[in-house]
């Protein structure tokens, strides 16, 4: 027999079956910035950022399987469609497909008037020339250099100190200055991004930068776009937004220099440290569609722009067609958006929740769509092109209000009250049956085959109208009960109430019509009429019954027979 050992502290599970302790000391809090008179938290975002999309490099180089030139022309034009005017089309110097799509897109002149492309490099001269190549007639650029200048990066990839570091910086600045002076006819804007901004001493970050635009030469009618990226997110949104107002602070060139953020999502918060830093200060947002990025992801210009549509901000960015543009990204990137993805996710909008889907359905009763308030529902699903219909699915979760729901949206029945609290726990046993959800139809099929009862005692033959003394209608009609052959002839103010007294007469049983209602179930030569009604005859109380035919009167009195059969059954 093998020796058995004792759990290690820092296994799995400690001895006796307890949860192991995970190792946390090896990592470190951050230190909170000296800010104690920080102006973010009391401000408001009251405008759209400008945005800049990375899809097409950023996005693309995270990717599984790399886009193609073609897959790239896909995204390039679908950015274009949402209004998007300043884009990343890639690391030309790097990547040959990223090399020949902007060359394609320049030569073809796909670039329409006032937008912008934009191109990544590091500060190495044969990276710089091949840069500066793929722009060659390009009429408006973005010319975006970066080098790292963490404490970690510094002291592990490059192994310089800040002066070491600010040298590189500077050089290639000049490099790139020099080289894009043969862009004749190109308005050209620099940006720089000291990478790992959220590591870097941000005094140095403000020495590094201030220097970058001295030496670029950046004006007031010609800024530069300095990048303060979280490459990786390493503390909590807040710190974000103080390193953002630090900076701006003390950053003695901030008149000539237009302030944009790349966030980065390691710990799930890259959105709010947009958000926050926006607060704090910054102009212009890096990010893509749906947030693919390295690692966790990228900021999420989806969500960015409809959080800000959310609070009345117009996004300047056209969502409408939400379904359409996740469809298109999901085949470019091959990757899939989340079902619960703000906004964009098959079940944002959704409710299973009984307590939610009643909720719902009182706020869309009353909803004012030019003031939106509808419980559990941020924003008008319309208004990315979802439909109502969408917004309550039907499962063991669900209640009466679901139910309802979906009964009213999809097929135009408005059950009364009692019928729609007894109907749900039909609906109930059936998802429980099923152990699933319950699509509309299935819910509709349950509603006929529980209210819905011509198998006897009784059933409706044929009838006929006729006129009655003093104006009243008179109903004649032939019935089957109990296999016997019955003629009935009744009087009334209507069809309905002289079929009725018709029925008492030859049946001599109470029969009394309450919660009457009748819908439309279509248009046109195949239209349908459905009704829903309840009798009570004192002794068994309400039973509920149901009608369908193309004639209004014939449901109804079809109706009535099944709610007299449901009574004796």
């Amino acid at each position: 027999m093998s020796e058995q050992k004792s759990a290690s502290p820092r296994s799995g599970r400690r001895a006796g079956g307890a949860p192991g302790r995970m190792p946390f000391e090896k990592y470190h809090s951050f230190t909170p910035i000296d800010l104690p008179d920080r102006r973010w938290p009391s401000a408001v975002i009251e405008h759209a950022p400008r945005w800049c999309s990375v899809d097409l490099r950023d996005g693309n180089q995270a990717l599984i399987d790399p886009m193609n030139v073609e897959e790239k022309l896909r995204m390039w034009d679908l950015l274009l469609e949402i209004g998007l005017v300043e884009i990343e089309v890639g690391f030309p110097a790097a990547s040959q497909p990223d090399f020949d799509f902007i060359r394609r897109i320049i030569d073809e002149e796909r670039i329409p008037e006032g937008v912008t492309i934009q191109v990544l490099c590091q500060a190495r001269q044969e990276l710089i020339d091949r840069t500066v190549d793929a722009l060659a007639g390009a009429k408006s650029a973005i010319f975006h250099l970066y080098n790292s200048t963490s404490t970690l990066q510094r002291e592990v990839v490059f192994g310089m100190g800040r002066e070491g570091i600010l040298d590189l910086a500077l050089t290639g600045t000049r490099k790139v200055r020099d080289a894009v002076a043969r862009l004749s006819g190109c308005d050209l804007t620099f940006e720089y991004s000291p990478e790992s901004f959220t590591g870097t001493e941000l005094d140095f970050a403000v020495e590094i930068c201030s220097a970058v635009v001295r030496d670029w030469g950046a004006t007031v009618d010609q800024p530069i776009i300095i990048n303060l990226p979280s490459t990786v997110e390493m503390a909590t949104p807040n710190i974000y937004a103080d390193q953002i107002e630090w900076f701006i602070r003390n950053f003695p060139e901030r008149d000539v220099a237009v302030i944009s953020l790349h966030t980065h999502n390691d710990r799930g918060t890259g959105i709010a440290a947009t958000e926050l830093a926006l607060m704090a200060g910054a102009q212009r947002v890096e990010g893509t569609l749906f947030g693919n990025g390295e690692r966790t992801g990228n900021c999420d210009l989806v969500t960015m722009a409809m959080n800000l549509f959310s609070q009345g901000v117009d996004p300047e960015l056209d969502f409408s067609d939400m379904r359409r543009i996740r469809e298109t990204v999901e085949s470019i990137n091959k990757l899939p958006v989340h079902e619960r993805h703000p906004y964009a996710g098959e079940l944002v909008f959704t409710a299973f929740s009984g307590s939610h889907q009643d909720a719902i359905r009182k706020g869309m009763a009353r909803v004012n769509t030019d003031s939106w308030e509808v419980p559990y529902l941020p924003i008008d699903p319309a208004d990315v092109g979802s439909s109502y219909k969408e917004t309550v699915r039907v499962n063991s979760q669900s209640g009466k209000g679901g139910v309802g729901f979906i009964l009213e949206e999809y097929f135009g029945i408005a059950l009364p009250r009692e019928m729609l609290t007894e109907f749900s726990r039909e609906v109930q046993r059936l998802t429980e049956r099923l152990n699933r959800e319950v699509k509309p139809d299935e819910i509709f099929d349950t509603l006929l085959s529980v209210y819905v009862s011509d198998s006897g005692p009784y059933r409706l033959l044929d009838y006929d109208l006729l006129h009655g003394e003093n104006e009243n209608q008179r109903c004649t009609a032939r019935i089957e009960a109990s296999e016997q052959k019955v003629d009935i002839d009744g009087e009334g103010s209507g069809p309905i109430e002289a079929f009725v007294n018709g029925m008492v007469k030859a049946l001599n049983e109470p029969l009394n019509i309450i919660d009457y209602h009748e819908h439309a179930m279509s248009t046109g030569k195949d239209a349908q009429a459905i009704c829903l009604l309840a009798i009570d005859d004192g002794a068994n109380g309400r039973v509920h019954g149901v009608g369908m035919s193309a004639n209004t009167i014939t449901a109804s009195l079809l109706a009535i027979i099944s709610a007299m059969n449901r009574r004796w059954a």
